[in-house]
């Protein structure tokens, strides 16, 4: 069952969302889809929303977003444009998405930090990759932890010091990706859970004084 949707909704306001593909199907496997879908995540990320961080995984979509105007807006713009553009280059006439999506509205810097861990652990509990900095559809593009959330329970000093090494690797890795972790434990299951950690627990990724990522068994 989906948790209800707040009715909350300004540009002061920053989303985890998740949206996933009609049926569960792992669309995104193919290079073409998975490209197409992070052209079109870029393409509205200083119009329609700031885009601090996302990863694309075969059959769903991550996201965290202060959304321009609203995150329904933002998830349209994101969803209706991808529809379009793969009816037009791919040539696909079948449903994409499943109807609908959801959302977590990011509460204090404590809970920033655990979505941005949950986004960068997809890939390596979903076995996609053996080392984050190697999967391509995965991007930190704005991590400095936005103005007008309240500091949480952490220490303040401690993330922002995570969020410059960050950004610091940034630069260094393509497109921005996060620096390497390594799987922690076996998972033959498909790929992903496509639920915030706000409903369900993710691996954590503790990210060391020089920025290097390490997996931790839940």
């Amino acid at each position: 069952m989906r948790p209800t949707r707040e009715t909350i909704r300004n540009n002061e306001s920053t989303y985890f969302v998740s949206t996933q593909t009609a049926g569960r199907k792992p669309f995104f496997r193919h290079d073409r889809w998975a490209r197409l879908m992070l052209t079109t995540i870029n393409h509205y990320r200083e119009t329609g929303y700031t885009l601090h961080a996302f990863v694309i995984m075969p059959d769903h979509l991550h996201l965290l977003i202060t959304p321009i105007e609203s995150v329904e807006k933002s998830v349209q713009l994101i969803k209706g444009s991808f529809s379009f553009r793969a009816k037009r280059e791919l040539e696909w006439t079948g449903d994409i998405w499943q109807p609908g999506f959801t959302d977590h509205r990011i509460r204090d810097e404590e809970d920033w930090s655990r979505h941005l861990q949950y986004i960068g652990s997809n890939p390596i509990e979903a076995k996609l990759a053996e080392d984050i900095a190697i999967y391509e559809f995965v991007g930190f593009p704005s991590i400095e932890f936005p103005r007008g959330l309240k500091p949480g329970i952490v220490a303040a000093s401690d993330v922002r010091a995570e969020a410059r090494t960050l950004q610091a690797d940034a630069r260094t890795l393509h497109a921005g990706l996060l620096p390497g972790t390594t799987p922690t434990h076996p998972d033959n299951a498909v790929k992903g859970t496509g639920i915030s950690p706000s409903v369900n627990k993710p691996q954590q990724i503790g990210f060391s004084p020089r920025g290097n990522a390490k997996g931790a068994k839940q």
